[in-house]
C-alpha cells in the first residue's frame, strides 16, 4: 500500500531547519509523503522586506497546503514569522497542528498555536499522522500525556 500524499507547510525556526528530514521521515514511515511547501534555509530568498516575505513568498506557500504543520521547539514561541503563519492559515480555512521536537520535555508554545491549533502530537508517528489526518482529539504533551480538549476559533476561509 502506498503512502497518502499530503501538501504540507512546516512552520518552524531555521535553527530547526536540519530536524525537518526527521519529522518527514516520520511521516513517511507512518502513511504520509509529505509534499513539502516550508521555506527552509537551503531555498533561500534575497527578500529583505518582511511585508514582502509575508504576503509574496510564504502566503502563496501556504495557500497550497491542506496543513499547517508547526514544529515546536524551545524558541519557536518567540518567532514572529511561526505566529504569523500559523494565524494566516488559520484564517484561510487551513489545519494546525503543532507537533513538539523529538527528545522535547515540555516548552511554552507560540500563542497562536495555543489560541488556534487543531491537534497537538508528541514525537509518536501514528498521532502525528491522526492529527495531520483531521483527528483533533490529538491533543498531547511532548511525553503524549494529554493536553486535554481544546476549544477552537476558526476563522471562515477568505
Amino acid at each position: 500500500m502506498s503512502n497518502e500524499i499530503k501538501n504540507v507547510f512546516i512552520s518552524h525556526i531555521h535553527k530547526d531547519d536540519s530536524k525537518l528530514g526527521d519529522l518527514k521521515s516520520l511521516l513517511k514511515k507512518n502513511g504520509i509523503d509529505a509534499k513539502d511547501y516550508s521555506i527552509t534555509s537551503d531555498k533561500p530568498n534575497q527578500a529583505k522586506s518582511e511585508e514582502y516575505i509575508k504576503t509574496q513568498i510564504l502566503a502563496p506557500q501556504i495557500k497550497q497546503c491542506s496543513v499547517l504543520v508547526v514544529y515546536v521547539s524551545p524558541d519557536t514561541k518567540n518567532s514572529d514569522y511561526v505566529n504569523w503563519e500559523i494565524e494566516y492559515a488559520n484564517k484561510n480555512g487551513i489545519r494546525v497542528v503543532g507537533v513538539w521536537e523529538n527528545g522535547e520535555k515540555g516548552c511554552e508554545l507560540p500563542e497562536a498555536l495555543e489560541e488556534y491549533r487543531d491537534a497537538m502530537a508528541g514525537w509518536h508517528g501514528s498521532s502525528i499522522v491522526d492529527a495531520i489526518l483531521g483527528d483533533d482529539s490529538i491533543q498531547e504533551n511532548s511525553d503524549g500525556t494529554s493536553l486535554g480538549q481544546r476549544n477552537i476559533t476558526r476563522h471562515p476561509c477568505g
